[in-house]
């Protein structure tokens, strides 16, 4: 495999920012409060790994955590798994994120989507919202500890039920109505909850979607369920639900009932793509620390700026949305089709509501480029600060696009991160330079490394991505697992002490960061391990070319196996033999021999879930002979038939 060129520099630290961001107000305010200054990231991001107390101290501090009962300490025990943070400490996650009562007249959240008209709610309102859902949460029964579950969009109401619930130390789950009733039983059947909100139906684009039935086979699948209520969205009801007007009928006056740090705020699920998805337990502390520190130090915000990230509820991105409200910073909600009506929509939201931050997918930021669309050029763009992209690998090609449009005053943070932290791991900060096709950095507090097979750290080579010191947004655990078994198995199998968060990384001795795909999607052939997002930055450059899927079929008798290479095809391209040839000799030209394919073939589509990640491995598992049912159910893919072209592919293969 070629050696890695060293990056292209495509943004420098702004020579002012230790004056004018969030992260340099940060480190004025560690001068003047605790003696400690730091030249530049990288000391301050070694300090951060290397006095944990000292640094999760500093964020609470900072950001003015309001605790009920004061800890005892930062960090009581420090090994992995079973980190102990603050212990003795109090807090309600809710009571930093209503903001306080002096905001009353700013907006916190305007709402867009194609069931209905806009809506903008006021701090005041917010806080209003809030009061009143939680009396009614209350008369329904729901108390500390009990699970409340939500079959809604990104909506006010789902953000003000969440709150409520978060309010009443009672514990939130939520799945995006696109889901199938299979999916959503699968994953709050794990919880059992006692109270489910739902909507109807939804408008997506010019299309309605009813999901009466599916509200009704989610309702039968749950037996512990005791009051389902009715969000009105669309024309549609539900028969015998509570309505959302009755839930808020009653002003209340607001509070928030003080929970140990660890307690469960709500449960994430894993994709369920390679099995029954995982029921990740966060806590009121650990996601209060953490997003404070990732939207004021990482992503810039600060009160008075506004952040428009489409995610739906069923993605960490929604949480990480409504996080925004802890640092004062006001929130776009977006519901239904986002490239509807056109590619640009997106683009003329973020000027509507003066968005400062302007999240998207890289898959949305590369249709952007190859579209030829100018958004700084034709929408009114000038207060964004950050275009934030995280999902999947972003090529080098889409860093110099954005650069190109919005030029150096707008910084590109790119981030990796997931479900299983509900935060970045590696991502940009106003501190950090911006290099083409890379991730700027570990963040602040996270000791992330490359470890090789044997477990040592590797810099300039692939390796599996590691933390080495723990974080507080670290799960307290998954649901049902009561003796630790299974949350041990996903992280901790192959270097006890040390999480493996399961992709495939390589660290420069900058410190940047390429993600190469997941590492159990990582193609070994001849004893070389290859990333997939390699693959995909080469073969989708070409213009033929809309979207690819990379696979590796290993030979049990020890041989090179097959690499296999699916494609998704612009009209009216065709796969014939002089595409074949531009396809491997871009490859070989490019990347290595090695990577040229054993064979490719075009698909209809390429499989991605419904967060916009590709399935290689349950393709793979497809074509190697097992059952689509037992690979991943359709609800969670993002077009439902986009793996039966695998199941013909792995019939004919058989039949050879």
């Amino acid at each position: 495999m070629s050696t890695p060129q060293p990056p292209e520099l495509l943004r420098p630290v702004a020579a002012d920012a230790r004056e004018t961001t969030e992260i340099g107000r940060f480190l004025g305010w560690l001068e003047r409060e605790r003696g400690l200054r730091f030249d530049d990231y990288d000391a301050l991001h070694r300090w951060s790994v290397d006095d944990l107390e000292g640094f999760w101290s500093a964020i609470a501090g900072f950001f003015e955590v309001r605790f009920a009962t004061p800890p005892e300490r930062v960090l009581g025990r420090r090994e992995m798994p079973g980190a102990e943070w603050f212990p003795g400490a109090t807090l309600n996650y809710a009571e930093h994120a209503v903001g306080l009562p002096e905001d009353a007249d700013g907006v916190a959240v305007v709402a867009y989507s194609q069931s209905r008209e806009r809506v903008e709610l006021t701090w005041g309102q917010l806080r209003e919202q809030v009061a009143r859902a939680r009396a009614g949460l209350q008369r329904l029964g729901v108390g500390r500890g009990d699970r409340v579950v939500a079959y809604l969009p990104n909506i006010p109401e789902t953000l003000v039920a969440f709150l409520a619930t978060a309010s009443l130390g009672a514990v939130w789950a939520s799945c995006a109505p696109e889901f199938g009733a299979r999916s959503v039983v699968d994953r709050f059947g794990q919880i059992e909850p006692t109270v489910l909100l739902a909507v109807a139906g939804y408008g997506y684009g010019a299309k309605d979607v009813d999901r009466r039935e599916q509200v009704a086979q989610i309702r039968a699948g749950l037996p512990t369920v005791r009051h389902v209520v009715h969000v009105p969205y669309g024309e549609n009801t539900l028969p015998g639900a509570v309505g959302w007007d009755e839930l808020v009928a009653e002003a209340a006056d607001l509070a928030f009932h003080p929970v140990p740090f660890a307690h469960p705020l709500c449960v994430l699920f894993s994709s369920g793509t390679t099995g029954k998805p995982k029921a990740i337990v966060h806590g009121h502390g650990g996601i209060l620390l953490e997003h404070c520190k990732n939207h004021g130090l990482s992503w810039d915000l600060r009160p008075g700026d506004r952040i428009l990230w489409f995610s739906t509820t069923a993605w960490m991105m929604w949480n990480a949305l409504v996080s925004g409200l802890l640092v004062r910073a006001s929130i776009v909600m977006i519901d239904g089709n986002p490239l509807h009506p056109d590619l640009r929509w997106q683009w003329r939201v973020a000027a509507e509501t003066g968005a400062t931050l302007m999240g998207a997918s890289p898959g949305f930021l590369m249709a952007c480029r190859k579209e030829g669309a100018r958004p700084a050029a034709e929408f009114d763009l000038s207060r964004v600060r950050q275009i934030g992209a995280a999902g999947s690998p972003l090529p080098p090609e889409g860093y110099r696009w954005v650069a190109e449009q919005f030029g150096p005053g707008v910084l590109l943070n790119v981030g990796s991160g997931g479900t299983d932290v509900c935060s970045g791991i590696v991502q940009g900060s106003p501190l950090q330079p911006v290099w083409a096709g890379e991730i700027s950095g570990p963040c602040l507090g996270v000791d992330a490394q490359a470890f090789d097979e044997r477990g040592d750290a590797v810099v300039g080579e692939l390796g599996e991505l590691v933390i080495t010191a723990p974080m507080p947004s670290m799960p307290v655990g998954f649901w049902g697992d009561g003796d630790g078994t299974r949350y041990r198995d996903a992280y901790f199998d192959l270097y006890p002490g040390v999480w493996r968060h399961g992709d495939w990384v390589r660290f420069s001795a900058a410190g940047s960061a390429v993600i190469a795909g997941r590492s159990d999607a990582t193609l070994n052939r001849g004893g070389v391990r290859l990333g997939t997002a390699e693959f995909y930055r080469v073969v989708e450059e070409l213009p033929e070319v809309a979207d690819s899927l990379v696979v590796h079929l290993e030979d049990p008798a020890g041989g090179n196996g097959e690499l296999l290479l699916y494609v998704q095809l612009r009209e009216p391209a065709e796969l014939d033999d002089a595409l074949c040839r531009r396809i491997s000799t871009a490859l070989r030209t490019e990347l290595s021999p090695r990577h040229v394919p054993d064979g490719i073939a075009a698909v209809p589509v390429v499989p991605r879930n419904r967060t916009g990640k590709k399935l290689e491995l349950p393709a793979k598992r497809i074509l190697l002979g097992a059952a689509l049912d037992d690979v991943a159910s359709r609800d969670v893919l993002a077009d439902p038939a986009a793996l039966d072209p695998f199941v013909e592919l792995a019939a004919a293969r058989g039949e050879r």
